[in-house]
């Protein structure tokens, strides 16, 4: 008898086992099998005609029910005394969950619109739509599933998809629900955001207009408004600026930021929907910098499209990050609103300064981007894609798809970056402390890459067209003890990473690709 229980148990366990596995592996499927890409264009040599088109929209989700948090912890937890007003009636919390900081954290509310935000340029020959989401991220299968309801519309060449990386939006990576094993994205607002994506690159196509480039960066200026948590020191400190004019009427049809830092200061407590200090760059290249009701700066008008540069690292503004008022002698340190404003609004200012010694742009566009393959070595986000919270499909085994590109356009360069890439790889400065796992004696990813980008605005694009996570030089990866720099503990970032082998194999394809750009 006890035989016969004994086998009936391993059967069963046998049973659950396999359901398990094919569960797991249907989770893990290629989600577009036969999807590459290879594009190698090189500019016109005839005479260059640029168009511009731009065009904002709203990707605010409606936050459907309120919640009264009770010990004030920015989680809901219905056993602390937690409630929430079932405005439908259907005994369900329902609710968007907030992305980046930590689990359960309801959004209760919006302060200030979240938006897909597209900029479409055409040289004539080549049409680029690049388009900036105030969300955590926008995996490489949502990019592709708006590739396949763009397929031949409107004209585009090529598109690329950033996230601002913003810390107060929706989860759009899985990561961020109401438990370890349950996804925190709501599929039908995902599904709505591709759709205003596309939506928003057909409005921007239709806005095209003949016109004039002008270009500006300011190096150094935003060095107070952020920091650098992790050895080395090394942070993305430039504000680029690109302006697009209508050749007609010289009027602005709209401009292209980029700044190095995570949209977070509002910091983990926050509960109101917010695109963070990026809302009020916007606002003030737009609109004009105020102080109080006088204006310090004409803004420009037209659309602003945002979008973050080497986050990594990672760079931030902490509640210890201090911000001061551009025009008092206030400075904020609790993350409020008042702190974001200040520091989007110096931003504005920097931009806007920047652009009284723009300089114009001619030359056509020169774009090679390619498709390439990552192991995924972080064995929680394999977890993650076997449990099915994490939506994201293998290649090959083992293995992700993402992708990568590089372009110029005259005197400017742009590459994109599927993740949040650690500033030193970018700029220099990579370490090899001799606490590091494969105690590397030499960095791996040099040169800096924008010593290779060509011209004299290097515009790099980070959480472009997926997100990957941390970007971490190889000689400083580091998960077993001793730690880096005689550290008592881990340093945060290999937890959400793909994996080391992700920086080698980044920097290796994108030099390729720069070595073989028309200088």
């Amino acid at each position: 008898m006890r035989k016969i229980r004994w086998s009936a148990f391993g059967l069963a366990l046998l049973v659950v086992l396999l359901v398990l596995t094919v569960f797991a592996i249907y989770n893990g499927r290629d989600r577009h099998p036969d999807y590459s890409l290879n594009l190698d264009i090189k500019a016109s040599k005839e005479t260059i005609t640029y168009k511009a088109g731009f065009a904002a929209l709203n990707i605010t989700p409606e936050v459907p029910e309120t919640w009264t948090d009770k010990n004030n912890d920015a989680a809901f937890n219905p056993e602390d005394g937690d409630t929430f007003e079932d405005k439908n009636g259907n005994g369900r919390f329902d609710t968007y969950w907030l992305a980046g900081f930590s689990k359960k954290r309801a959004a209760n509310g919006v302060h200030d619109d979240l938006w897909a935000r597209t900029m479409v340029l055409d040289d004539g020959h080549t049409r680029l739509a690049v388009i900036a989401l105030d969300l955590i991220g926008f995996p490489y299968n949502n990019v592709l599933n708006v590739r396949k309801k763009l397929a031949n519309q409107f004209g585009i060449t090529y598109s690329i998809i950033c996230s601002t990386h913003n810390h107060e939006g929706p989860d759009m990576l899985g990561l961020w629900g109401d438990s370890v094993v349950k996804r925190g994205v709501n599929p039908v607002y995902e599904k709505w955001v591709e759709d205003r994506i596309v939506e928003s690159i057909g409005v921007a196509v239709q806005n095209l207009k003949e016109a004039h480039l002008r270009v500006a960066q300011d190096v150094s200026g935003a060095d107070s408004l952020n920091m650098d948590t992790r050895k080395p020191i090394v942070k993305d400190n430039g504000v680029y600026i690109l302006q697009a004019t209508d050749a007609k009427t010289d009027s602005t049809l709209g401009s292209f930021v980029v700044w190095g830092n995570h949209p977070e200061t509002m910091w983990s407590e926050n509960t109101m929907i917010t695109s963070d200090f990026p809302h009020y760059v916007r606002e003030g290249i737009e609109k004009g910098i105020y102080n109080d009701d006088l204006l310090a700066k004409k803004g420009l008008g037209g659309i602003v499209v945002y979008a973050s540069g080497c986050v990594g690292g990672l760079m931030t503004t902490r509640p210890a990050v201090r911000i001061k008022d551009p025009f008092k002698n206030v400075y904020y340190e609790k993350p409020t609103f008042e702190k974001i404003n200040a520091q989007g609004t110096t931003l504005a200012l920097l931009a806007l300064n920047a652009l009284d010694k723009a300089e114009p742009v001619s030359g056509g566009i020169n774009l090679s981007a390619k498709t390439i393959e990552l192991p995924l070595g972080n064995m929680l986000f394999r977890l993650g894609i076997a449990l099915g919270v994490i939506e994201g499909g293998y290649s090959s085994w083992g293995h992700l798809r993402t992708e990568v590109a590089a372009l110029t356009i005259g005197e400017i360069s742009f590459i994109t970056i599927p993740g949040e890439l650690y500033p030193e790889i970018a700029n220099g400065g990579i370490e090899t402390p001799k606490e590091g796992d494969f105690k590397l004696t030499k960095a791996v990813e040099t040169p800096p890459l924008r010593t290779l980008m060509p011209g004299k605005y290097k515009f790099v694009l980070g959480l472009a067209n997926d997100e990957l996570g941390y970007i971490i030089p190889k000689s400083e990866w580091d998960k077993e003890a001793p730690y880096l720099y005689d550290s008592p503990k881990a340093h945060y970032g290999e937890v959400n990473s793909s994996g080391p082998e992700t920086a080698p194999i980044l920097h290796k394809t994108l030099k390729e690709m720069l070595e073989k750009m028309p200088k």
